[in-house]
């Protein structure tokens, strides 16, 4: 088995990747992100190992995905029929991408484009209590194949691209797309990790409990207040400064 070394971990340079990181933990996961875009955005800015970055956001995205679903399933938020259509789809997929490594840039690009034009209408409408209807097998299906095979090539637990899907086609409320993804992160994870786990590639590096125990204590924060602090309105807005940031990253790092 491979170990990365992570160098200076003691140095106030450190101290500003784990603050960063605690920030995204806090913010993705109180729309129910694992916030992965957000600690590889961190990692990238403070120069952490290329190699170190995929397993590094993985793990931590399945800690904090973990802790949200769980925290929003227990609220009664979890819609069991709507989430294992997407998580079929999602799975197998996510495991196969996750064993390969996406350079591209070009893709990038376009990613981004399209978390801005998803924030934008998260800004845009803001009714919450619009008619839900029931997504098509097949269409959960094929997107959560889709957004799975995203997630385990970029590390990305595909939150970030399930949930403006939900809301724009209204098959769920704001807090139930929360916990869905909140599900849909913490699988692909976990089989993005496992697909990594069994590359030629997979590298581990020695300081990953610490980034885990950040990230956790960023996600008892953020957890805390989509449960019981913000109204699905501001959750909205939320998601949406989420969705900027995320595009911002990709852009232009």
């Amino acid at each position: 088995m491979i170990r990365i070394i992570l160098e200076n971990f003691d140095s106030p340079q450190a101290l500003g990747l784990f603050a960063l990181i605690f920030i995204a933990a806090v913010l993705y996961s109180s729309v129910g992100h694992g916030g992965a875009s957000g600690y590889l955005a961190a990692m990238a800015l403070f120069g952490v190992a290329p190699a170190a970055m995929k397993p590094l956001a993985l793990s931590m995205n399945i800690m904090v995905a973990g802790l949200g679903f769980v925290r929003l399933a227990r609220a009664g938020y979890f819609k069991f029929n709507l989430f294992w259509p997407f998580a079929l789809g999602s799975i197998p997929a996510a495991y196969f991408g996750g064993a390969w490594q996406l350079t591209d840039a070009s893709y990038r690009a376009i990613v981004g484009i399209a978390l801005l034009l998803a924030a934008w209408r998260m800004f845009a409408e803001h009714n919450d209590d619009m008619a839900r209807r029931h997504p098509p097998f097949a269409a959960a299906l094929l997107l959560g194949a889709g957004i799975g095979l995203l997630s385990g090539l970029t590390g990305i637990g595909g939150g970030i691209f399930l949930s403006p899907i939900l809301l724009m086609l209204h098959w769920t409320t704001m807090r139930e797309s929360a916990t869905l993804a909140a599900a849909f992160i913490l699988v692909n994870s976990v089989a993005g990790l496992a697909g990594y786990a069994g590359s030629p590639h997979a590298a581990w590096p020695e300081s990953l409990w610490l980034f885990l125990l950040v990230a956790l204590a960023g996600g008892l924060l953020g957890s805390e207040l989509a449960v019981r602090r913000l109204a699905p309105a501001i959750l909205k807005r939320l998601l949406g400064v989420v969705l900027i940031v995320a595009a911002g990253k990709m852009l232009w790092t």
